[in-house]
């Protein structure tokens, strides 16, 4: 803009110039280098204008519009059952049934699975299982969409075998919750803490078993004492 403005100073000078001078041969070169000036004020406004043009592209594809990530939301409770051929998941998804088909997809593996729920109030679902119990049948296990709820129909490899767990951490987790019978303690302090803690993680039948049981050896051991 500065060359701008310094070429239209030359020319406005150059005009005054020429509406001063008397002479014709003077006012011929005057007039030629109003010209000359005029061309290249004309010239510098294009290349100031290409200029801006170009800049203006550029910042256009730079500044990309942000497009807002659908949150994706795990699925981290579900229920199941098993037949002798498929183990079945069901995994509760709210109003999954008025989505289209399409947008609900699962990858089986030999060992896994992943359940993917994509847009449905603006949000995503995911169920991921990396270690099931037992292997399947990828190519043979499929789902289908019921109401609120996803049912994953697991084809078994080994036909006929009842899987005690769904997946392999869920093994272990109980594993290590059962209670351990320590024999270098006292063995009637072993088996009291032992029943202690299947009544703790006991559901209430076998809670009530288990009250039942260290009742009568509590009147059992006083019957005896009482004998001496």
């Amino acid at each position: 803009m500065a060359a701008i403005d310094e070429l239209k100073k030359d020319l406005e000078e150059v005009q005054s110039l020429l509406e001063k001078t008397t002479r014709n041969r003077i006012k011929n070169v005057l007039q030629n280098e109003i010209e000359k000036i005029q061309e290249e004020i004309k010239k510098a406004e294009n290349q100031s204008n290409n200029a801006t043009s170009t800049e203006t592209a550029q910042v256009q594809q730079t500044v990309k519009p942000r497009i807002p990530q659908t949150p994706t939301v795990s699925i981290t409770s579900y229920a199941w059952d098993q037949s002798e051929k498929f183990m079945k998941i069901y995994a509760t998804v709210k109003d999954i049934q008025s989505l289209s088909k399409e947008n609900v997809q699962c990858e089986f593996k030999t060992r896994g699975f992943k359940l993917l729920v994509k847009e449905l109030d603006k949000k995503n679902y995911e169920l991921h299982i990396n270690k099931l119990m037992e292997e399947i049948l990828p190519e043979d296990s499929y789902f289908k969409i019921k109401t609120d709820t996803v049912l994953l129909m697991l084809k078994k490899k080994e036909q006929g075998k009842t899987w005690p767990y769904v997946t392999e951490r869920e093994k272990k987790s109980k594993e290590e919750k059962k209670p351990k019978f320590d024999e270098k303690s006292d063995p009637n302090e072993s088996l009291m803490s032992m029943l202690h803690q299947m009544y703790e993680d006991g559901d209430d039948e076998m809670k009530r078993t288990i009250a039942k049981s260290m009742y009568e050896s509590r009147n059992k051991q006083a019957g005896g004492m009482g004998g001496l």
